[in-house]
Parts: structure tokens; C-alpha cells; sequence
């Protein structure tokens, strides 16, 4: 084994550690790659568009699953002081740039899962 590959592998021997697990403990899950690439598609959405694009997800879990991306500033929400409210919502440049990932994570899975 090379120095660098047991590095690697030191610092990897806890999963928290990856990069990976990171990334799926925050952007992953079942409803969080949905909204993103809803967002991605149509740019802007309100909250109604997306509780109706996305079948069997609740109103408190898009809502919360919206916050959650909002926090890691991935979504933009925009309020309009108009009544009724008025929220859009979209993607931050941050947000934008996991099209190419998620792009290339659904080409795979269409070749290689059922």
C-alpha cells in the first residue's frame, strides 16, 4: 500500500469523516434530490407547485425539507408582501452547481438500477 492510500484510509475509518456521507447526510434522503431537481427544471416554484410535483411528501416535510436547503443556502426562498403570501422559491448559485453531480448520478442509476 501507498503512504497516501493508508492516509486515506486512517482518516476515512469513520464514516462522518467522508465527504461523501456528508454530503448525503445533508443533501440526500428522499425528498431533499427531489426538490433540487425540481428546482433545477423549472428554475422557480411555489411551495403548492412543488407539494404538487412531488407525490407522497406532506406540507411539514416539504416545509422542513426547504428550510433544511435554505440553511445550507442551496435554496432561495423569496416572500412578496402581497396577501395572500406570496413564496417562490429556487436555487442559489450553490444549488446550481450540483446539476452536473446529479445530472451524472441519474444517468447512472437509469443504466445500472431498477
Amino acid at each position: 500500500m501507498k503512504t497516501e492510500e493508508k492516509i486515506i484510509e486512517k482518516k476515512y475509518q469513520q464514516a462522518k469523516e467522508c465527504p461523501i456521507t456528508l454530503f448525503m447526510e445533508q443533501i440526500g434522503g428522499k425528498w431533499k434530490p427531489v426538490i433540487i431537481w425540481l428546482l433545477l427544471l423549472n428554475e422557480v416554484m411555489r411551495f403548492n407547485e412543488l407539494d404538487k410535483a412531488i407525490d407522497g411528501i406532506s406540507q411539514k416535510m416539504l416545509s422542513q425539507q426547504l428550510k433544511d436547503l435554505e440553511k445550507l443556502n442551496i435554496v432561495n426562498r423569496k416572500v412578496y408582501p402581497v396577501i395572500p403570501p406570496k413564496v417562490e422559491y429556487s436555487l442559489t448559485e450553490k444549488g446550481k452547481s450540483l446539476k452536473e453531480n446529479l445530472t451524472m448520478i441519474m444517468e447512472w442509476s437509469n443504466k445500472n438500477l431498477q
